[in-house]
C-alpha cells in the first residue's frame, strides 16, 4: 500500500529555468515550461500538491503562475527551513518533494522520496532517490509526474491512464 500522500516542489529551478531575469527596475519575469500543470493534474487522484518558494522578490511572478493560472496553493519559505516547515505540516515521510537548490539536500534525507532535475545542484543529485533526464522548466514535472504514476502508484499504461483522467 502506498504511504505517500503529498508532493512538494520548489518553483524555481523545477517548474522554471532557475535564471532570475533582472532589469535595472527589478526582477521582470521566469521562464515556465510546457506540459508541467497538466501533467500534474494526472497527480489529483492520489496527491495533495503544494508549491514553495524562497523566491522573496519574483514571489509575485510565481503566484501569477501557479496560484492564479494553476489554481494550487503556493507558500514562501526559505530553502533552509523547509525540512521544519514540512514536519509542522506533514508527515515527512508520506512526502514527495521535488528540487533542485543547494538546501534541498536537507530536505531528501528526511522525507519519503525525492526527486530532482538533471540540471540540480550537485547536493541535490547526491542524496535523491530519482534524477530526471530533463532540465527544470523543460519537461522536467511532466517527467517527474509520469515517474511517480509509474513508480510510486504502479501506472504502467501512461497513456490509458491519460485517456482515463480526461
Amino acid at each position: 500500500m502506498n504511504v505517500f500522500k503529498t508532493l512538494i516542489l520548489d518553483v524555481d529551478g523545477v517548474l522554471t529555468d532557475g535564471k532570475f531575469h533582472y532589469s535595472e527596475t527589478g526582477k521582470l519575469f521566469k521562464v515556465f515550461g510546457p506540459d508541467d500543470n497538466d501533467a500534474l493534474k494526472l497527480l489529483d487522484p492520489f496527491l495533495e500538491i503544494v508549491f514553495v518558494s524562497a523566491d522573496k522578490r519574483g514571489f509575485e511572478i510565481s503566484k501569477k503562475r501557479i496560484v492564479d493560472d494553476m489554481n494550487r496553493p503556493l507558500f514562501l519559505v526559505k530553502g533552509n527551513k523547509r525540512i521544519e516547515w514540512i514536519k509542522n505540516r506533514y508527515n515527512p515521510r508520506e512526502v514527495i518533494y521535488i528540487g533542485d537548490g543547494i538546501f534541498d539536500f536537507l530536505v531528501f534525507d528526511k522525507i519519503g522520496y525525492s526527486i530532482a532535475p538533471k540540471n540540480a545542484s550537485i547536493l541535490a543529485k547526491s542524496s535523491v532517490n530519482f534524477v530526471g533526464e530533463n532540465n527544470g522548466s523543460e519537461r522536467f514535472v511532466a517527467e517527474a509526474v509520469f515517474h511517480i504514476l509509474k513508480e510510486i502508484f504502479n501506472i504502467n499504461d501512461l497513456k490509458s491512464h491519460i485517456k482515463n483522467t480526461l
